[in-house]
């Protein structure tokens, strides 16, 4: 792991982008994070949009899970970003938009592909990635996973077990193989579903969450689109992690 920036935010943040190989990364320590003291740690998913354009966003999540005693960290998705271009992904993502601008279902195939093999690139890099940041002497256990691509966090939580707890954003299409997966999963889970969601299939949501073999597992829903997330929710899902990570 190389850091490659490091800058004061005003709230007693220290913001440090960081370089993992290839794949770019950004770390959220509290100021007063020290090896005498180290702090749990949150990963921060997203979706595949690149994190310049998600920076806005991921940071104000991180600041959040500082102010509540936690480090956060997040990586960039294999095809996005500044990371090389992946022709098949393109692909996946045209044929996506062409089905949902046609007005037709949205098939297994197309879900396959567009999710599956993001799946299978991006986890060993999020556990990379956890094995780096676990390194430094300012982060400790226990980790929580937070976010999307909700796939993604299925995964992990079934082959990571240094996740103990994850809140995932129900906002990504699943294909049926994760559908499956999710029966193995039996960390505490807070799942987050915007009823109205224009790009997710609500039902499949509502599948998922049944599916997972979690003892404890809260489904927290709410009225609005994708980005319509109430203020509210976000203080339901930090306080699923103070009560599971502290």
């Amino acid at each position: 792991m190389h850091f490659t920036s490091e800058q004061r935010l005003d709230d007693g943040v220290i913001e440090r982008e960081f370089t993992l190989g290839e794949i770019p990364g950004i770390l959220w320590t509290p100021a007063s994070a020290s090896a005498s003291a180290p702090v749990p740690l949150i990963l921060l998913g997203h979706p595949p949009l690149g994190l310049r354009k998600m920076h806005p966003r991921l940071a104000g999540r991180a600041r959040q899970a500082v102010a509540d005693g936690f480090a956060a960290a997040t990586i960039e998705l294999p095809g996005s970003g500044d990371r090389p271009r992946w022709a098949a992904a393109e692909q996946a993502r045209a044929d996506l938009r062409r089905a949902m601008e046609a007005g037709e279902p949205v098939g297994d195939e197309i879900i396959d592909a567009l999710v599956l093999p993001l799946v299978e690139k991006s986890v060993p890099e999020w556990q990379a990635a956890l094995d780096a940041l676990l390194s430094l002497p300012e982060i400790g256990g226990p980790v929580g996973y937070s976010g999307g691509v909700i796939s993604i966090g299925v995964r992990l939580a079934v082959v990571e077990p240094r996740i103990v707890a994850a809140a995932l954003f129900a906002g990504s299409f699943v294909p049926r193989a994760i559908l499956e997966e999710a029966r193995q999963v039996t960390i505490p889970l807070h799942v987050l579903l915007q009823w109205d969601d224009e790009g997710n299939n609500r039902q499949a949501a509502l599948d998922l969450f049944d599916a997972f073999g979690s003892k404890e597992k809260t489904l927290h829903a709410n009225m609005g689109g994708h980005t319509g997330v109430p203020q509210f929710a976000g203080d339901a899902a930090a306080q699923f992690f103070t009560r599971h990570l502290k």
